[in-house]
């Protein structure tokens, strides 16, 4: 029996508005489209109005759970147009503050996955190790969202004891080693309900040009932290975490080993970081005429903002951000062929959609 089913714009397995439409046969799905666009938020057209601070403050509320990649990526280019270089300091909090926020965004993309396979208790867990680390977040920049902390040429606030994140940082090592990582790799739940299902194959990554953990999980080694290295990632040791099984575990088991690997470098980051200013002052900023690209390695990939600016102009003339989901989500449709029904929530989930960016 052949039959047309709608997954959204509204639906319980899905953190926001957007809809997967699904052909099916009995219970397997044949194919699927993407609709996007339900929450349209206009954002790029108001930064066409707002100063450079402002422009700074706006374009953080993108999104809410990676806030700082977003002023991070969009203060590098705007550097570019200024030609301002942030002190060493800077880079290496602008740093600390990513790989906090990586870790963030995992554990509580492990708690939704969690959730999705029907794994309550683990969901709990996640969300209670969210906490800590938001509190981490809160200690270092007043805020538990948006952090505020990027500025053109440098950070609005230093890290004023180094060692008291560092033990925070061990300690919420310790405990995702202890229980996340360990139930993830290893649980029956876990290991039904992911292995073989949702696979994106190695040439077909290559040919949506997915990005981040979504094509790390198909065996392409792409990290923009390595291929191009930015803030202070040139200075740090970064190892790669790739899988080539492509299904969902695949995914689930590379988020978890860059877990590990951000622990890792927020400890070479904090015992690294330099004396001295953490940005170049509040002297007036001139910009270029021109545009400048840059790109940084969020959470769920790359990240890429283009900023235009006008001679003699107080405003961006334009910019324009491609972000991570709106490159990963085109792969979903071929995830979810041949998948079962009951699956295509969690496999959606699995590429960690934020469709808050991408509508925005």
């Amino acid at each position: 029996m052949s039959y047309r089913i709608p997954m959204g714009p509204y639906h319980p397995a899905l953190e926001e508005p957007y809809k997967l439409e699904m052909f099916c046969e009995g219970e397997t799905v044949t194919d699927a489209t993407l609709h996007i666009g339900f929450n349209f938020r206009g954002i790029e057209h108001l930064a066409e109005s707002r100063n450079y601070v402002q422009v700074v403050a706006l374009m953080e509320r993108v999104c809410g759970i990676c806030s700082n990649i977003h002023t991070l990526t969009l203060c590098q280019a705007m550097e570019q147009l200024a030609g301002v270089e942030p002190p060493p300091r800077a880079l290496y909090i602008r740093v600390i503050m990513a790989e906090l926020e990586r870790l963030h965004s995992h554990i509580l993309w492990a708690g939704i996955a969690s959730k999705l396979m029907g794994f309550k208790t683990m969901f709990m867990s996640c969300f209670a190790l969210r906490e800590k680390i938001m509190d981490v977040l809160q200690a270092i920049s007043g805020n538990r969202v948006n952090y505020s902390m990027n500025r053109i040429g440098g950070t609005n606030r230093d890290i004023s004891d180094a060692g008291d994140v560092l033990a925070a940082v061990d300690k919420l090592e310790s405990e995702i080693t202890s229980t996340v990582i360990p139930i993830f790799t290893t649980s029956a739940t876990a290991r039904s309900r992911c292995a073989g299902i949702g696979i994106l194959t190695h040439e077909r990554a290559l040919s949506c040009g997915v990005v981040g953990p979504t094509a790390r999980a198909s065996g392409v080694p792409q990290d923009i932290r390595q291929a191009a290295p930015y803030a202070a990632y040139g200075e740090l040791d970064i190892q790669g975490t790739v899988e080539t099984a492509g299904d969902v575990r695949a995914r689930l088991l590379v988020r978890a080993l860059e877990i590990i690997q951000s622990c890792h470098i927020l400890r070479q980051a904090l015992t690294r970081i330099p004396s001295g200013p953490y940005n170049t002052g509040d002297g007036k900023i001139a910009f270029a005429a021109g545009t400048a690209v840059s790109r940084a390695e969020a959470p769920r990939g790359e990240i890429v903002y283009s900023v235009a600016w006008k001679e003699n102009s107080r405003t961006p003339s334009r910019i324009h951000v491609r972000t991570p989901t709106y490159a990963n989500m085109p792969a979903v449709r071929w995830m979810v062929q041949g998948a079962r029904l009951a699956d295509t929530p969690l496999i959606q989930a699995s590429i960690d959609p934020c469709y808050s960016c991408t509508d925005r």
